[in-house]
């Protein structure tokens, strides 16, 4: 069936397309992921920005140390189980009842983990600060209603994305307009923990309600030792990494929270939330010209350098195309979404923004040790930059506020993408075409 979309192309890109079947289920699933992802990141931003200037600097930084604090534990609901369980349904669409039953249960105990450590942690940092201890407790409690996103796993698996944009997003939207709402009403901050926890529990509901609609009914999922078993043996480097990167990417927020209080991670977390904004994008543009560079490997070890070397001067020329005038305009850019209040915040934007450079080169870098199948060099490399990151906050940190967090991000993020490449015989190549794409970006 061709997708409702392409009456929309030109005749003679139409004509060039209605026959690739394969090539057009693709596009369609790709289509849904960016749509969803640009309008998450578009709605997120409005609505994120609203909240912080209705909040202040000092409970926008209580609020953005929860999150770090629930997302921090997050890997551990989810147990990295997702592109496993995606490649065993594919290989065997027979046994979907098995792996989502199994995966389901093993979710739902990770969930009760992730919330018990997320509670436990609130607690031994802050015991007497009790709203902070509620918004943890409110919002960690989604880890537990998020086991149903193993549905998605069938719906990825047959590249039947819209279902769970369907879905999720349509929580997401909902939930969107009812945080504006309580700004308006001018609601407490626990109102928007319990917000959160209504998008999770609203979004798993509405996977349900999708998975039931296509015939699929519930009752008929099984739980499976020996899948688990096989579930959890593939996973486990996965979850390793993405502990250790969610880890790398938040424990920033919650030491600065510790270490000089809640205003001062307020203007950090404005400045993050900027940094991150375009993220998405190298990670979309990797992911699409992977099977490119899987094919010029085996056609040629010299295209296949080729591309890659192409590759990485695309993401350095783009992240110069953002960083360059985020620096330069960095405080006027605060000022007119956040307010003067997070004044403090435009010096911290103009340095973080480039570590975006390092995020783009090592989402392409991935790309190469992924084809390569060198996952254990990427886990650590992880680690180090991770090790390197705490260790430059404690020392920072305490002498230079948040300005500290921002100078050990940048050397981490440089030292687990650029750095390591020459502590490994087997990125040394990869390093060298990393520092060419630095210093002559090229759009291709």
């Amino acid at each position: 069936m061709i997708p409702t979309w392409t009456r929309y192309l030109p005749r003679f890109i139409l004509k060039r397309i209605e026959d690739r079947h394969e090539l057009l289920e693709v596009l369609d699933n790709s289509g849904w992921m960016m749509g969803d992802k640009v309008l998450r990141q578009l709605v997120g931003l409005i609505v994120g920005v609203w909240l912080a200037r209705y909040l202040g600097p000092q409970l926008f930084g209580d609020y953005s140390y929860a999150i770090a604090m629930v997302m921090i534990v997050t890997p551990m609901a989810t147990l990295a189980l997702d592109g496993i369980a995606i490649r065993n349904m594919v290989q065997d669409s027979s046994s979907r009842e098995k792996i989502l039953g199994t995966s389901f249960i093993l979710m739902l105990g990770g969930g009760i983990l992730a919330f018990s450590l997320a509670v436990a942690a609130i607690f031994w940092a802050r015991p007497d600060d009790q709203l902070v201890q509620w918004l943890v407790g409110i919002m960690a409690a989604g880890t537990i209603v998020q086991a149903f996103i193993a549905i998605e796993f069938w719906f990825e698996s047959q590249m039947q994305w819209k279902f769970t944009v369907y879905a999720k997003t349509s929580a997401f939207l909902l939930l969107s307009l009812v945080k504006i709402s309580l700004i308006l009403l001018q609601a407490p901050l626990i109102a928007f923990a319990w917000a959160s926890l209504a998008d999770t529990a609203l979004g798993s509901i509405g996977l349900l309600s999708v998975y039931r609609q296509q015939g699929f009914p519930i009752r008929a999922w099984r739980f499976s030792r020996s899948v688990a078993k096989s579930l959890l043996q593939d996973s486990w480097p996965l979850f390793l990494s993405t502990l250790l990167t969610m880890i790398y990417l938040r424990i920033d927020q919650i030491m600065i929270g510790n270490m000089i209080g809640s205003r001062e991670l307020g203007n950090y977390s404005v400045a993050v939330r900027i940094s991150e904004v375009w993220y998405f994008i190298p990670i979309v543009i990797n992911s699409s010209v992977f099977p490119a560079v899987v094919r010029a490997e085996a056609t040629s070890e010299e295209l296949y350098y080729a591309h890659l070397q192409r590759l990485y001067n695309l993401m350095a020329f783009m992240s110069y195309t953002v960083a360059v005038p985020v620096a330069f305009f960095a405080k006027d850019i605060i000022q007119l979404l956040f307010s003067s209040a997070y004044a403090d915040a435009g010096p911290l934007l103009a340095i973080l923004i480039w570590t975006g450079l390092f995020t783009s080169l090592g989402a392409a870098r991935n790309v190469f040790i992924v084809s390569k199948n060198w996952t254990k060099v990427h886990l650590i490399s992880i680690a180090l930059g991770c090790g390197l990151n705490i260790f430059l906050n404690i020392i920072l940190i305490p002498e230079y506020g948040a300005m500290g967090a921002v100078a050990a991000t940048f050397i981490s993020y440089w030292f687990a993408v650029h750095g390591t490449c020459f502590f490994f015989t087997s990125l040394r190549e990869t390093g060298l075409m990393m520092t060419k794409a630095m210093l002559y970006p090229k759009f291709w």
